[in-house]
């Protein structure tokens, strides 16, 4: 399945925009919309793009509009479409990171000392082999 099929799949193949739109959000995403979607190397971009897509929906009046048939009124649609934009953040964050990226402690460990300025008297910088003693490595 070709990548700009999939967007339309993840949008319930709603017609918020023209294909032409939706290949300038997948370009945005650094997606070419006539490759062939691999899951596990385009599918955080791809949900960036959805999150786009949605956002523009939600800034434009005229789509809202349009779209409000569908609900009871204009702000019953904003709200939906809030909550959807949530969930795709919720699995964006949920999609694990490739082993060879580092983590959030890693950074700690790869700079140099940071000196302070003489305001700070307090504190100092703790070594490695400090660390290891604490935890007892």
């Amino acid at each position: 399945m070709q990548v700009l099929n999939r967007l339309k799949m993840e949008l319930s193949n709603q017609e918020y925009f023209t294909d032409e739109q939706y290949i300038q959000f997948l370009t945005e995403n650094n997606l070419s919309p006539t490759d062939e979607y691999d899951k596990p190397t385009m599918q955080k971009q791809l949900l960036f793009t959805v999150i786009d897509v949605l956002e523009a929906v939600t800034n434009d009046i005229d789509l809202m509009t349009g779209i409000s048939t569908e609900f009871s009124d204009i702000g019953q649609a904003y709200q939906f479409l809030e909550a959807r934009i949530g969930q795709v953040k919720d699995k964006i964050a949920a999609i694990p990171e490739p082993e060879e990226d580092y983590t959030c402690f890693s950074l700690m460990y790869t700079r140099e000392p940071v000196t302070r300025p003489p305001y700070v008297s307090n504190t100092r910088i703790v070594s490695n082999e400090e660390i290891d003693d604490m935890i007892g490595r």
